[in-house]
């Protein structure tokens, strides 16, 4: 079973912490982005592996895009 991570706001992909095909715990940081000059970091809700990393630095997500693919 997978576990889709979306973006919950508009943001800048501030810094990417994970990348496919590391192995995750839930709660561990995938990526932080920024926005209003607030850092909010996107973190998985299951253990797994990166199956899929959506984003890089710099990019502007919406909400409701996809970052991460958690296998």
């Amino acid at each position: 079973m997978s576990e889709e991570i979306r973006a919950e706001m508009v943001a800048n992909v501030w810094k990417v912490v994970a990348t496919k095909g590391d192995t995750v715990a839930e709660g561990d940081t995938l990526v932080i982005l920024e926005s209003m000059k607030m850092e909010i970091p996107v973190i998985t809700e299951s253990d797994g592996v990166i199956a899929q990393l959506a984003v890089n630095e710099g990019d502007v997500v919406q909400e409701g895009d996809l970052i991460a693919v958690i296998e």
